[in-house]
């Protein structure tokens, strides 16, 4: 069947078909009041003016304007408008322009980089983890329903069937079989309740096929799909790819638990466990003793104020790190969003060649890209053997909120006395 593209909807010029779905057909348009180009997704005429499921269906449309909509999150695509020329409905949000989906790297010849499909599942993550916190739980996460951009960011797209948890369930989506059956959980194919768990289940199966280019659940059937999804367990990772390291097997095992007991709570526990994994893979740990741990960070100035339970939590949210004399911790240039604490050694700072600083046992560095990512404006080199602590937001965003908050404050306080310092040292006059 044919459709002509229309020339204008309400504000919006409509150029061109970009992509067509179960739900629309989308177009690129152009917003002449923002002065930006738009995708503009239009509702099927056929299934709105269906006389059994019409009504139906434009519900399931305006469904993903009115959740989407609440959720502002730079990995998931912005709703900016919707509304009704004549008889057609419409959505206006972001255009992603040069986008592929995930689908595209789910096959063995086309596999991401390791590192990337962690970066990956971890922005995935923690767009769910938003989503989440303002009550909205997608039910269709798949690689097709995720966006990766031309500079391999990604968007998380299509609300369609999303479910709004309120007080109210009568303003609810129906709980029912609805998604797509290969990506569903073991409740969804029950058509019991679900809750935001339903969608990290589904970006288990994600991260597995993007590891592996294979389904955990293989199957010759509908009914057969079903069964393995409810009662069987996925092949492990080294299945198919004997390099993964076994850190990320304990992901995925996690994301897939049927009992949703078992499964991961929050998409920013999935988050925390990512960032760890990628942080093996930079730089693969020797296990240290975690009272050797305690002992190390008790002596630092960083922690005189902490009580012992503070510094139980954050040794468990913090990576340690061990480099050899002449490593570098840091390059000029990289992007990074962590904070480092020498807990043993001495490091020098460089910046184009030049050392500008020496920092040693109880020093900090990298306090403004923990604070937003950033790219780093100088080097830093391990001067002997060296060990740190490393800590990044998300990993803090685990402990307590007392534990946080204090955290917090001394954190700002020593970013404002490296400040002070620093201005001091600009500033004072020459000999």
């Amino acid at each position: 069947m044919s459709f002509q593209t229309p020339e204008k909807l309400g504000k919006y010029t409509i150029h061109k078909q970009i992509g067509r779905g179960s739900m629309g057909i989308v177009y690129q348009g152009y917003d002449p009041y923002a002065d930006r180009k738009v995708a503009v997704k239009v509702a099927l005429a056929e299934s709105l003016k269906d006389s059994e499921s019409g009504a139906r269906y434009r519900k399931m449309f305006f469904n993903e304007a009115h959740t989407a909509g609440m959720l502002k999150h730079p990995n998931i695509v912005k709703i900016f408008d919707a509304g009704a020329d004549g008889d057609d409905c419409y959505i206006v949000m972001e255009l992603i322009e040069g986008a592929d989906t995930l689908k595209s790297f789910c096959k063995p010849e086309t596999l991401l980089p390791v590192e990337l499909v962690i970066e990956i599942i971890f922005k995935c993550a923690k767009a769910l983890d938003h989503a989440h916190q303002n009550g909205v739980v997608h039910r269709d996460i798949k690689p097709t329903n995720i966006l990766i951009t031309k500079d391999k960011d990604v968007k998380i797209a299509d609300f369609s069937i999303a479910h709004l948890v309120t007080s109210d369930t009568t303003h609810t989506m129906p709980i029912g079989f609805i998604g797509s059956p290969r990506y569903m959980s073991p409740e969804q194919v029950q058509e019991d309740n679900i809750s935001n768990q339903t969608d990290l289940f589904s970006l288990g199966i994600v991260m597995y096929e993007l590891l592996t280019g294979k389904h955990p659940f293989i199957a010759d059937s509908f009914s057969r799909l079903i069964h393995k999804i409810i009662n069987e367990k996925q092949p492990p990772l080294r299945t198919y790819r004997s390099d993964l390291p076994e850190i990320l097997e304990k992901i995925v095992h996690h994301a897939l638990q049927k009992d949703q007991n078992r499964r991961y709570k929050m998409g920013l526990n999935m988050a925390a466990d990512l960032s760890l994994a990628f942080d093996y893979l930079e730089e693969p740990q020797r296990d240290i003793d975690i009272q050797e741990k305690f002992n190390a960070i008790q002596q630092l100035d960083f922690f005189d104020e902490f009580v012992e339970s503070e510094i139980w939590e954050i040794i468990r949210a913090c990576v340690w790190q061990e480099f050899e004399k002449g490593s570098e911790v840091i390059v000029e240039g990289d992007i990074d969003d962590s904070f480092y604490i020498i807990t043993s050694g001495e490091v020098e700072v460089r910046k184009e060649d030049n050392v500008i600083d020496m920092l040693k046992k109880g020093d900090c560095f990298g306090e403004m890209g923990y604070l937003s990512k950033t790219r780093r404006s100088a080097t830093i080199i391990a001067k002997q053997r060296l060990q740190l602590m490393k800590i990044n937001a998300t990993l803090i965003e685990q402990v307590s909120i007392d534990c946080q908050l204090h955290f917090s404050r001394v954190f700002l306080s020593t970013l404002v006395r490296r400040l002070s310092a620093t201005t001091a040292l600009v500033i004072a006059p020459a000999d």
